[in-house]
């Protein structure tokens, strides 16, 4: 990575820990930040991630790992609500990046599309649904809620990302470093566990 992308990953991981920004946002924000032009090239996620890992790794050890714990936590209970749509937990709380200004990712993946939205509005829980960008770069509908995190003290963002259930099937194929990009129930309740 060169010196100018080196740079803007390591201003955009400083916003990702410290406020809570989503990668595409912490990039354009640092290359303002750093008075570079509009068009400079940016670096991929993977190289703000690496970046994200080392700025908690120097700064957040004592507290991230608590507040990641707190995360999945608080994941796993949205999992187990919404067990019936087949729910994969994603994004930073799945990697292990989070800290507690991190929104939670759950992607369900259901047979009818508005039948998680009905599951909601039956247990009275107040969401706000809106589209977001997909695992595949493609507009998703995600149903967004506040939900409480008694070990954080605060409320968190939980976004429900809905999913045809055929989507399942190209999911869960490695990411560009070979991970497994998200998990179901039972592999959250195993990184609880460990």
């Amino acid at each position: 990575m060169d010196t100018g992308k080196r740079d803007i990953a390591a201003a955009a991981a400083r916003l990702i820990v410290e406020e809570g920004l989503e990668y595409g946002a912490a990039k354009r924000r640092a290359v303002r930040d750093l008075g570079l032009p509009a068009r400079t090239a940016l670096p991929n996620n993977d190289e703000i991630e690496a970046e994200v890992r080392d700025y908690i790794q120097l700064f957040c050890a004592d507290t991230q790992p608590a507040e990641l714990q707190a995360l999945r936590a608080l994941a796993l209970e949205w999992m187990e609500h919404m067990a019936a749509f087949r729910p994969y937990l994603g994004g930073a709380v799945w990697h292990g990046t989070a800290t507690r200004l991190s929104d939670i990712y759950i992607q369900l993946f259901c047979d009818d599309p508005k039948s998680a939205e009905i599951a909601l509005i039956d247990h009275h829980v107040d969401y706000e649904p809106r589209m977001v960008t997909g695992f595949h770069g493609e507009q998703v509908e995600a149903l967004s809620v506040h939900a409480r995190s008694r070990a954080l003290g605060t409320e968190v963002g939980v976004h429900l990302l809905i999913y045809d259930l055929d989507d399942l099937r190209g999911a869960l194929r490695p990411d560009t470093q070979g991970r497994v990009p998200r998990g179901d129930l039972a592999a959250v309740r195993r990184l609880l566990a460990s």
